[in-house]
């Protein structure tokens, strides 16, 4: 008598294909390997109930308080500004009011081409956001590789895709040394290579000194970033261009800006002479005024995750590089 199916008889499927290989059938078709190929998805959260409900900024972590009808208005118009780009827009949804700072949805994860390694953000103020961005990517069907736990804490703004083979991981205020040895396990499983740096003190993270226009072109905030980076940039055939303003670095966030493409940038209004130098330079810059948004203490990089996932329509978040 032959075995029955279940039991590996007739009938009996084995499961050979590579979990790789199961991106865009099993699950949704995602991934990111590169800072600066076309972006075709992002992971945002729109702020809603959780503005006005925050008496007490500074308690939140925020500058100062915003106002719930401007905001929204301005996160609106860079929902916009990305749709316009070609980008798909998703939402972090959750189904009552949410943390406020749960608007950084990038600060909660960090995207692999075979799906997310989900961080533990360092603050208690933030303490349980990566559950609502765990929820959101299973809504998606975006697998997850790893929950950073323990000891350790990690927020993906302070990791960056050098190219396809290596990883920038800082660090810092908001990920420590344990939680960066998980985020360097799960990478090194997938065949990538770390590289570490650190951040200065009175820094956030990564992402507010260092972002990637091309393949060959990286943007930094040259005083504010550990000597020690420049020459990894440079081993990995990185030119750095330093921006000209550090005063527009910090009231007006210059640096802090989304890479749509080769030397296409999304960049926030009012910096004119950090615009201008990306323009010598060759970049396009589109920019939209978020100067409300602003007052949580983050530019939009770290309200917008890429490339969660995307209809079949489309390709994954960021093109093969």
């Amino acid at each position: 008598m032959s075995k029955p199916s279940a039991f590996g008889g007739r009938g009996w499927s084995p499961r050979t294909a590579a979990h790789r290989e199961e991106i865009g059938s099993v699950w949704a078709s995602c991934g990111v390997q590169s800072e600066w190929a076309p972006l075709r998805a992002v992971l945002l959260h729109a702020p809603g109930a959780e503005i006005a409900a925050s008496a007490d900024p500074g308690a939140m972590q925020w500058l100062a308080a915003a106002d719930p009808d401007l905001a929204r208005a301005q996160h609106d118009a860079l929902s916009s500004a990305y749709r316009s780009a070609g980008v798909t827009v998703h939402l972090v949804d959750p189904p009552s009011v949410p943390p406020i700072n749960l608007l950084f949805v990038a600060d909660l994860l960090f995207m692999t081409p075979e799906g997310a390694i989900v961080g533990r953000t360092a603050s208690t103020v933030r303490a349980g956001e990566e559950r609502l961005a765990a929820r959101a990517l299973a809504i998606l069907g975006i697998p997850i590789l790893h929950t950073v736990r323990g000891a350790g804490v990690f927020e993906g703004a302070d990791a960056a895709w050098l190219d396809p083979g290596a990883v920038l991981l800082a660090t810092g205020l908001r990920t420590n040394e344990e939680g960066a040895r998980q985020v360097e396990a799960v990478l090194r499983d997938l065949g990538v290579r770390v590289r570490r740096t650190t951040l200065p003190g009175g820094t956030m993270h990564l992402m507010g000194q260092l972002r990637f226009a091309d393949r060959a072109l990286a943007i930094a905030w040259s005083q504010r970033l550990d000597p020690a980076t420049s020459p990894i940039l440079t081993e990995h055939g990185y030119e750095i261009l330093s921006i000209p303003s550090g005063e527009e670095a910090v009231a007006g966030y210059a640096l802090n800006l989304v890479t749509l493409g080769p030397r296409s940038v999304l960049m926030p209004a009012g910096n004119p002479a950090t615009q201008s130098f990306l323009e010598d330079a060759g970049i396009a810059c589109r920019t939209v005024d978020v100067s409300e948004l602003l007052k949580g203490a983050g530019g939009w990089p770290c309200r917008s995750s890429p490339s969660p996932a995307t209809g079949a329509s489309h390709a994954p978040g960021r093109s093969a590089s």
